[in-house]
């Protein structure tokens, strides 16, 4: 069977999450034949605005909310049967009938992996990541131990009882015995909870990874959707202020069984400040009633904890980062609209560590402790004209395109897509 040239394109986030990326996702999704979720689970939000209705979505991709586009959760992702089934009442509840697949691979994430979350947080001191509390941290830990419980599983009652007394036996003998917390839950509960969830999501449960692979063959195009952002790859990111999973594009050939060298366009999502919720040092952070008008300005609290985020000026050197571990091929920029009426506007091109100049993220927890930014001050744009979005990337003011060029020359990446403001009509796109 030859192929035809299929138009897949990742969206990821280039930095601590939060970016911006269920815009950029819609943008690209109505347009997009399958949209897919790769790593993360329910620990993740994005909020998706169509037409004025807000969608706050948590597992299921932001393609859902078109109705044409096929949604998948590919194998990689982490699955609360029980939120997943929430979901799909709440997408149909605003007249969705969804077109949702989910993985037979998929772990799914058990009542004593959210016990387990909860009684393992604070385990960690200064060095938590701030744990959202949903189990994602254990689970993934299973999925190594060789404990866990996949989605094609809840379809297989007898080796789901198998596997379940198994992984059962293993967390509550840690919740219990080293962490010296109760668990109570029976598994007789578990398992027949667990069966009955089963049976509801087996309409959805399929080999997403042959899907794919089909769909490429026949030039179907595929847009994948990152979750959090590059600082908090388990690996790339500032470790162990990190999640549990690889958000970096590499992680979509083995978080949905899609060849990596078939992605012709991969997309980091960068907003024009920054932001984070959870622990960790942030050189570029801000404080005071500077950062509290920003929040306020920005709605940066989280999509899921709702926890107010904190806030700071763009940080170039995370964003080289991006560039280079994601192999970018261009960069979204959102949320200028924020910015308006700023005089300047401080932008960190690198860090100052104890009298050394640092360009690239450090792995030393010591270095990046003691990191104080190096900014470069760029004037301010005032006010965005009027619907400039109608008007084209040319009808910018020149401070603006300025702050863009300057972005681009650090980072050695274009800027092609610019977004200002939250509805998917605010959105420049540059040839």
């Amino acid at each position: 069977m030859s192929s035809n040239p299929s138009n897949i394109t990742a969206i990821v986030g280039a930095q601590w999450g939060d970016e911006g990326k269920g815009k950029i996702t819609d943008f690209f999704a109505c347009e997009s034949d399958y949209v897919v979720r790769f790593h993360g689970g329910n620990n993740a939000g994005h909020t998706i605005i169509v037409d004025g209705n807000t969608f706050k979505l948590h597992l299921i991709p932001s393609g859902i909310v078109y109705g044409e586009p096929i949604s998948i959760i590919g194998n990689g992702v982490v699955v609360d049967p029980k939120v997943l089934l929430d979901e799909i009442a709440y997408v149909k509840e605003k007249g969705i009938n969804p077109k949702l697949m989910v993985s037979d691979r998929a772990h799914v994430i058990m009542p004593y992996h959210i016990a387990m979350d909860g009684a393992l947080s604070g385990h960690q001191g200064d060095l938590a990541a701030g744990s959202t509390r949903r189990g994602i941290a254990p689970v993934y830990a299973d999925k190594m131990f060789r404990n866990g419980i996949r989605m094609i599983d809840l379809l297989e009652p007898d080796v789901f009882r198998e596997k379940l007394e198994k992984g059962y036996a293993f967390s509550k003998g840690i919740i219990e015995k080293i962490l010296n917390q109760s668990f109570d839950i029976s598994i007789d509960e578990i398992y027949n909870n667990y069966l009955k969830y089963g049976q509801k999501l087996k309409f959805y449960i399929r080999d997403t990874s042959v899907e794919l692979y089909n769909a490429h063959k026949s030039g179907k195009s595929i847009l994948f959707e990152g979750a959090q952002g590059i600082s908090l790859d388990v690996d790339h990111g500032v470790y162990p202020y990190t999640t549990s999973s690889n958000t970096a594009a590499g992680h979509i050939s083995t978080g949905t069984g899609v060849s990596f060298r078939n992605i012709n366009r991969i997309i980091g999502v960068t907003k024009a400040y920054l932001s984070r919720v959870g622990n960790s040092p942030l050189p570029s952070e801000i404080h005071g009633e500077e950062a509290k008008s920003l929040r306020e300005k920005g709605g940066e609290y989280g999509t899921t904890t709702g926890r107010p985020r904190r806030v700071g000026w763009i940080d170039l050197v995370q964003v080289r980062q991006a560039v280079r571990v994601n192999g970018l091929t261009e960069i979204a920029l959102t949320k200028l609209d924020i910015l308006n009426g700023f005089d300047k506007l401080p932008i960190c091109i690198a860090y100052d560590v104890r009298g050394k100049r640092i360009i690239e993220m450090p792995a030393s927890l010591t270095e990046y402790r003691n990191a104080k930014p190096i900014y470069e001050t760029l004037p301010g744009w005032g006010n965005l004209p009027e619907n400039i979005w109608d008007k084209g990337y040319d009808a910018m003011p020149q401070t603006l395109k300025n702050y863009i060029a300057f972005i681009e020359r650090e980072v050695d990446c274009p800027v092609k897509i610019v977004s200002v403001g939250p509805q998917r009509h605010e959105t420049i796109i540059r040839k």
